[in-house]
């Protein structure tokens, strides 16, 4: 193998990092579904439109910012038009796409779970780590960021994927991305 191996203390911080990604999403997508029927992607989509004008998004769009297939994205808008939380309309100004649009029931179903999903971050995360702590974190999670940027979105914030100037991570919550240049 050309690569070296992980050493001890990036096994370590790996390991760790994974471990606690995965026991928070659980958490909190159980939490979601438990309390309120909605599944992740449900939550996703919702936090998505309750936070763009009008409540709508182009599905090829919103596809590029959850870093989704299309084919997904059009499923998961199947499933949630069926529940009444989303419905597709024709996008304005190109009838080759289609919007998602959220309906007065997914609002509902956002601003019921939204508390409790940042009760649970905050039980999960936000309230175990000392001020000190969260800038750490942020400062890795930027550095990363910006790394990750430069190297698979070489066009930065007007690549296609990047162009809304946030991501949302797989808890939904969106990170905005640096508008600084790159280091």
């Amino acid at each position: 193998m050309d690569q070296e191996l992980l050493n001890e203390q990036e096994t370590r911080a790996w390991v760790a990092f994974q471990h606690l990604r995965i026991e928070i999403n659980v958490v909190l997508a159980r939490m979601l579904v438990r309390d309120f029927g909605l599944t992740e992607a449900d939550f996703v989509i919702l936090l998505r439109l309750s936070n763009t004008p009008e409540h709508r998004l182009r599905a090829r769009d919103m596809a590029a910012a959850l870093q989704w297939e299309r084919s997904r994205l059009s499923r998961q808008v199947s499933r949630m038009q069926t529940r009444g939380t989303v419905v597709r309309a024709p996008s304005k100004g190109d009838a080759r796409g289609y919007d998602v649009v959220l309906t007065d029931a997914g609002r509902a179903a956002f601003q019921a779970a939204w508390p409790s999903y940042v009760a649970g971050i905050r039980h999960c995360f936000a309230d175990v780590l000392s001020t000190k702590q969260l800038d750490a974190l942020t400062d890795i999670a930027d550095t990363i960021d910006r790394h990750f940027t430069a190297q698979h979105y070489p066009g930065g914030l007007d690549d296609p994927a990047k162009a809304a100037g946030t991501r949302t991570t797989t808890t939904g919550i969106e990170h905005r991305t640096s508008r600084e240049p790159l280091e």
